[in-house]
């Protein structure tokens, strides 16, 4: 199938998204890399202009989770050397969101393994996030604590946390094959909680794990209806130590190409490039800033980034500029979406039943 990129460019001007067959064709050789950036560059600029919201990750815990999450080092079994500790003192968290502040970071992830917070757990996120407040009363805060219980997520909107990051990693039907402690419906119930109340929600992907044309476009438009605020893209880190350590299939090409789908496939939505951008991308990165809107500064959970200075610099190189907290990260408001009921009970006209 020929898809004119014109023809999607416009449809993503105004808010829809590809077809099944046009997303398909995006990741295939049939269009020509370069010509696939440029459009989803084009829809890029459209909403978010030449500014890049930059995010840093704080690892509140680290290690020893119950889960079976095969790309994970972190997970029941793994014998990756990584850094493992409970709990981080408030103090210890403000003073990293104090590092990462001052380095142009505009939003604070604290990040927490284990299967979900307990009661205890909150209380202690809530601390970190006054400690944080009292420095840097400018950031936006998220939390990513694993899977919620009813009313955790309101108590942590009470507690100040601004959005809710729960990926779904991969493809409902390939999810079992990636995880057996929990399930896709476990993960898309925690990103609804967030959701409903009141958190901004996140929800992303790891590409990478074997997935083919067809899971990649399943993954991206049941991501869709979940209507997330942000959505970090990650490429696979194959720790040694996890059942995916030696899955290193991915191309920058590849990368590009996925990143391109999911600009058109949530157009006016934050896409972060996130966890494996400097090894897969590697001399690309500057090219993928064309098309994500955000990336994650430094370290990641359990392995290291990119210098931020380097960072910082590749976006200047590229043309772009940091985007500040004075600056709105989300699109307009869209009131022209929310139509005033005229018909039904209480009007003379039918309901649409």
């Amino acid at each position: 199938m020929t898809i004119s990129l014109d023809e999607l460019v416009a449809k993503a001007l105004r808010r829809g998204a590809p077809t099944r067959d046009e997303a398909l064709a995006l990741l295939t050789d049939e269009l020509d890399v370069l010509d696939v950036v440029a459009a989803a560059g084009r829809v890029r600029r459209h909403f978010f202009g030449r500014r890049v919201k930059l995010n840093t990750i704080i690892n509140v815990r680290s290690g020893l989770c119950p889960e079976d999450c095969s790309y994970c080092s972190q997970r029941l079994g793994s014998t990756s050397d990584i850094l493992t500790y409970s709990w981080i003192s408030p103090v210890e968290a403000a003073e990293a969101a104090d590092r990462a502040a001052q380095a142009g970071a505009k939003r604070i992830c604290l990040v927490a393994s284990g299967r979900g917070p307990g009661q205890r757990d909150i209380g202690r996120v809530a601390e970190m996030i006054e400690a944080i407040r009292a420095r840097q009363p400018g950031v936006e805060i998220c939390a990513c604590l694993g899977l919620l219980k009813p009313g955790q997520a309101d108590r942590l909107r009470e507690a100040g946390v601004d959005a809710y990051s729960h990926n779904l990693n991969t493809n409902e039907t390939r999810y079992a094959d990636i995880c057996s402690t929990h399930a896709f419906a476990d993960r898309v119930d925690t990103v609804r909680q967030a959701t409903g109340a009141g958190l901004s929600p996140c929800s992303g992907a790891i590409f990478g794990m074997g997935e083919s044309d067809e899971d990649v476009v399943d993954m991206a438009f049941q991501l869709r209806e979940l209507d997330p605020d942000s959505v970090p893209i990650n490429f696979l880190i194959p720790m040694q130590g996890t059942p995916l350590e030696a899955d290193w299939h991915l191309t920058p090409v590849r990368c590009l190409r996925i990143l391109a789908l999911f600009r058109f496939c949530f157009p006016d939505v934050e896409v972060r490039l996130a966890g494996g951008r400097e090894i897969h991308l590697r001399s690309l990165q500057p090219l993928a800033l064309q098309v994500a809107n955000s990336i994650f500064l430094g370290d990641y959970l359990t392995s290291e980034g990119q210098p931020g200075a380097d960072d910082r610099q590749m976006i200047a190189d590229a043309g772009f500029t940091i985007e500040g907290t004075d600056e709105q990260t989300l699109p307009q408001a869209r009131h022209d979406l929310v139509a005033i009921r005229r018909r039904g009970v209480g009007t003379d006209q039918p309901a649409n039943a």
